[in-house]
């Protein structure tokens, strides 16, 4: 692996605590060759980052901009490309009333009001996409089974099924 990237990873520290990347402004610093792909991997000039812990550091310091996704530490911020959303979920546990996502990066959240569901329908082929989101506009796109076991959880109401948790109601989609 690059050696400039393992030194922004040690630069980023060990600790798995989401560090406040919503308060840091740092300069512009220019762009870093990571993609996230649509499947949920990163890569570092076309190569997959296979050190799990890296990805994780990693993930604890993107933001979501209005002019795209960064990598943000206090005095440096990089602009990287996600192909869709940056995170992937990977599971879904019925959690009291509660649907708990977790993703291909270790973080679990609860859907609800603060973390919201919701599908988007491919106007072409009808394929829904659909997405929770995990912390300040950051998402995850479902994998496919776990969007099958939350239609299995679905209930219909009218013309549409969905879900709820956290006392919220998530359409899925239409009932036909």
């Amino acid at each position: 692996m690059d050696k400039g990237l393992e030194a922004l990873g040690e630069t980023l520290g060990q600790a798995r605590s989401l560090p406040p990347v919503h308060l840091w402004n740092p300069a512009h610093c220019g762009q870093i060759d990571i993609v996230i792909r649509r499947d949920g991997s990163w890569r570092h000039e076309g190569a997959l980052i296979q050190r799990e812990a890296l990805v994780r550091l990693f993930s604890s310091v993107l933001r979501k901009d209005p002019d795209g996704f960064h990598l943000v530490t206090p005095v440096e911020k990089l602009k990287i490309t996600v192909e869709d959303a940056p995170f992937l979920a990977v599971s879904v546990s019925r959690v009291d009333d509660a649907l708990r996502f977790t993703t291909n990066v270790g973080d679990e959240v609860d859907a609800g009001s603060e973390h919201p569901l919701r599908v988007e329908t491919d106007p072409v082929t009808g394929e829904p996409a659909p997405y929770v989101e995990v912390r300040r506009g950051l998402e995850a796109r479902l994998a496919r089974p776990v969007f099958y076991e939350l239609v299995e959880m679905a209930e219909r109401r009218g013309e549409v099924v969905g879900v709820s948790s956290n006392g919220a109601w998530f359409s899925l989609g239409p009932a036909s």
